[in-house]
């Protein structure tokens, strides 16, 4: 019996510890993509007797201090709002009456009556319905070049990393820009970033608070109410 009870406890606590460590390597793996890009240390130009070597860092005069290669720093300027509303609305009804008249000689003049032979019926609905959403976020995060593709366009990632006296927030960004998108400051609008994938959470004290307990969550999602 005692056996059993500490092979059930165990079994509880590796339950209990499996979906952390998941979401422990989770985020660690989201980290990890966001990270930024790191150069490689040139290979050495070969020995070709040439003066001119493309390979060692060349920029054209025209690009100036613009960012146009893998590990250049890029700002994107946060601008995302977004707004949604929806209402329908319906309204119908019908009416309908249908009468016989009885015959007013014979046998069967004694069986009926005008009211049982008269029938009338009616029918009206009514419905109505709406729903709206906004969303805005404004601020800066820079992020680095992670690859450069031929045809010109960029794939910049990155994440801030904000730790304040009640928890941490992070916002992670990822996406495609141009290069003639990008002003001579290396700034960006985050409209102008194609394919982009903008993440804000947070965690700590105040996320928790905010959010259902694991017991609430699991009567929550079997509640047929």
């Amino acid at each position: 019996m005692r056996l059993s009870l500490i092979v059930a406890a165990v079994s509880l606590l590796a339950l209990a510890a499996s979906p952390a460590d998941a979401g422990k390597k989770k985020r660690d793996v989201e980290r990890d993509y966001y990270a930024p890009t790191v150069v490689a240390q040139p290979a050495p130009p070969p020995a070709n007797g040439s003066i001119f070597q493309a390979s060692m860092g060349y920029t054209p005069l025209t690009s100036g201090a613009r960012a146009t290669s893998v590990g250049d720093i890029i700002t994107i300027v946060l601008v995302e709002r977004t707004q949604a509303t929806k209402s329908t609305s319906a309204d119908t009804s019908r009416n309908g009456t249908i009468g016989l008249t009885p015959p007013s000689t014979g046998i069967l003049s004694k069986l009926f009556s005008a009211s049982d032979v008269s029938a009338g019926g009616q029918n009206s609905f009514t419905g109505k319905g709406g729903a709206s959403q906004s969303n805005a976020l404004s601020g800066e995060i820079t992020v680095t070049i992670a690859a450069v593709y031929p045809n010109g366009t960029m794939l910049v990632k990155g994440e801030k990393a904000l730790t304040l006296n009640r928890g941490d927030e992070y916002i992670q960004l990822s996406g495609l820009v141009r290069q003639a998108d990008i002003a001579p400051d290396n700034r960006i609008a985050s409209t102008r970033v194609a394919d982009a994938k903008i993440i804000y959470k947070g965690k700590g004290e105040i996320a928790n608070a905010s959010r259902q307990g694991w017991l609430q969550r699991f009567f929550s999602a079997i509640s047929p109410f």
